[in-house]
């Protein structure tokens, strides 16, 4: 299954693993998606310099395959608007855990460190969300030759990434879970479903597409071939692995969620993703919270205690809107399987007259 992707990759498959900040993509499963035929991403923004470099070790240490690292662009400042009283709204969720509150968050800026640690490493392609990184930093990533992928959630945005001078686009659907990478314009204006996002982008900038959002089998993965993506890129799928790093009680709660059961949510990052709906979220939502990373460094500790005490009603359950398709397999077995399902599928097509 040759396509533009899998040749600019290094990869067998067109199929590419989505990067999973906050730990749901262990070095582990970069490195069983890689040996597998695919391509894994390492969700690399939530990490200090030295811990990008070791996770990249990891995953060299295991699979000799080519592998991405992916992180946010640097966010324009927004108000914070009153810490103490966002901090304070936590406090019942905290208590109940038996925790104490945490510190008010420091603005900080790691995204030039990351970045020349990510560099340090032999991954093959960088990407990004949330928006596009200064000039400075392509120019970086052009001179060591590494792949400079963007996502877009409007065809503005993926045109955006074409002008930057980018290698291949994202085109991320309203389906997909986890953060909406828009950067331009208001996130509800961006939610373009990606049968309808997918070709656009492909027409509009004539650059080799992922499509992501809803896909978890080899029917989707067909569509989006057939649709003109070179490739697509999968998170929930991954989620249910066997080496994916989120707790087990998020894990069965994707397994036992239906189609309808996700929503859009500031409460735990201050940015707009896509999960589950739980306790937290339903009662959040109406709370005025602060931006992205001010309300993520406040929920932090809550989430992580929740994490270990196994209260999903407590953590950020980032989830796509086709969770009935979720399988609890190893990663190289879910990738055999999503290989044979498109093999199959796209036969099928040529069969309809």
């Amino acid at each position: 299954m040759e396509t533009a992707i899998t040749r600019l990759l290094h990869c067998e498959l067109p199929i590419v693993q989505a990067p999973m900040a906050g730990g749901g993509d262990t070095p582990a499963l970069v490195a069983a998606v890689g040996n597998a035929g695919a391509f894994g991403f390492l969700g690399a923004a939530y990490l200090a310099p030295d811990a990008i470099r070791a996770a990249a070790h990891a995953v060299r240490a295991a699979s000799a395959r080519p592998f991405g690292i992916n992180l946010f662009a640097p966010q324009h400042a927004q108000p914070a608007g009153d810490l103490h009283a966002a901090r304070q709204r936590l406090a019942p969720y905290y208590a109940e855990l038996g925790l104490a509150l945490p510190p008010l968050p420091q603005p900080g800026d790691t995204f030039d460190a990351q970045l020349d640690a990510a560099l340090a490493t032999d991954a093959v392609a960088i990407s990004f969300t949330f928006g596009i990184p200064p000039a400075a930093s392509l120019e970086k990533i052009r001179a060591a030759r590494r792949v400079l992928i963007g996502t877009a959630t409007t065809v503005a945005e993926a045109l955006a990434w074409r002008d930057a001078g980018c290698a291949a686009i994202v085109a991320q659907g309203s389906e997909a879970g986890g953060h909406r990478g828009t950067f331009l314009g208001d996130v509800h204006d961006a939610l373009i479903g990606t049968l309808a996002l997918v070709p656009q982008i492909v027409d509009a900038t004539g650059l080799p597409v992922l499509a992501s959002g809803g896909i978890m089998e080899g029917r989707g993965i067909a569509a989006a071939l057939v649709l003109g993506a070179g490739a697509v890129q999968m998170g929930t799928a991954f989620l249910t692995t066997r080496e994916a790093g989120i707790p087990e009680v998020y894990k069965q709660a994707v397994l036992d969620a239906h189609e309808d059961d996700t929503q859009l949510t500031r409460a735990f990052s201050g940015r707009y993703a896509r999960g589950i709906a739980n306790r937290f979220a339903r009662e959040m939502a109406a709370a005025e919270v602060p931006p992205f990373p001010l309300q993520n460094a406040l929920t932090r500790p809550l989430r992580s205690a929740a994490a270990e005490a196994g209260r999903a009603e407590f953590l950020s359950l980032w989830c796509g809107q086709a969770p009935r398709l979720a399988r609890r397999l190893d990663a190289a077995d879910l990738v055999a399987a999503l290989a044979r399902e498109t093999q199959a599928a796209l036969q099928g097509t040529t069969r309809l007259t």
